[in-house]
């Protein structure tokens, strides 16, 4: 299994984050890794992700919502073609940390017979679209 794992401190509380990292209709203003975030978020549904890697056009996901937990927790798996070729499951966990500011780790556990050579080919666009995300979250949270 191949796997990003970033993180980024927030000077805001946790309330304050979730709720800009939930306004998916925002996310064009602000964030320059996942375009839009469409469907109903919820355990078990179906959403549609649009994610801008560098040097490529927009890649549009339908992955399944495994996890949708208020001031915690965002994770989806999807998946290329058929499941087990080339799964990704990418999560987004926040924690109160000192000063009650935030922490958030955002990663992506990629795995299938694929992933290992597709993971050579994007890995190091994705780590950078992961963190240039988290330092716009950031920013817009900060302002």
């Amino acid at each position: 299994m191949k796997s990003i794992t970033t993180s980024i401190i927030i000077n805001a509380p946790i309330a304050q984050v979730w709720n800009v990292f939930t306004d998916f209709e925002n996310y064009e203003n602000w964030n320059p890794f996942v375009k839009s975030v469409k469907g109903n978020v919820k355990k078990g549904n179906q959403i549609e992700v649009t994610m801008i890697l560098e040097g490529m056009n927009d890649q549009v996901f339908t992955p399944q919502v495994l996890d949708f937990t208020a001031e915690q927790s965002f994770r989806w798996k999807g998946k290329l073609g058929m499941k087990g070729i080339f799964d990704g499951e990418h999560y987004f966990n926040f924690e109160t940390v000192e000063g009650g500011k935030t922490k958030l780790i955002h990663g992506e556990n990629f795995s299938g017979i694929l992933s290992g050579g597709i993971f050579m080919m994007i890995g190091k666009k994705t780590e950078n679209g992961f963190n240039a995300m988290n330092e716009a979250l950031k920013n817009e949270c900060e302002k």
